[in-house]
């Protein structure tokens, strides 16, 4: 598993970058890069169970570790989803059982540095390093819309 680390300095409010983060609305535009049509199922809340899915309803399947409102969220993987079944036990999965995807938000003179961590099986690392950054740079442009 690599620990993989992803940064944006964006002109707005924490607040105002948490949600174009969590919201259903916005968060299907920044998570385009990943999976065109993407969505979670969750509400966001510490301990709630959290599904991101494609169009298809394939995807993971996962808990919100932590969750502090325009500060920091945390979200433990626990397994995938396919056919509309969790798995959560096979040899496929444990690769990414327990890793964790961290977002902090950290208040700037001029706004927020967005701060995301995760780890992820070395056959991913390329995909999430090519990715992230255009997800990012989604959320910037979301962020910084008056």
């Amino acid at each position: 598993m690599q620990k993989l680390r992803f940064t944006a300095n964006i002109n707005a409010p924490r607040e105002k970058v948490w949600k174009v983060l969590w919201e259903d609305a916005t968060y299907r535009v920044w998570t385009a890069p990943f999976a065109e049509g993407s969505y979670a199922i969750t509400d966001w809340k510490q301990g709630s169970k959290a599904l991101f899915l494609s169009p298809t309803g394939e995807g993971m399947v996962s808990r919100i570790e932590e969750s502090r409102e325009n500060e920091f969220m945390s979200i433990k993987h626990l397994g995938t989803v396919k056919d509309g079944v969790e798995d959560t036990t096979s040899e496929k999965v444990k690769q990414w059982a327990g890793g964790l995807e961290n977002y902090t938000l950290n208040a700037t003179e001029t706004g927020t540095d967005l701060i995301v961590e995760l780890g992820a099986p070395d056959d991913f690392a390329k995909y999430f390093s090519e990715t992230f950054p255009l997800a990012l740079e989604q959320v910037k442009l979301l962020a910084e819309k008056a």
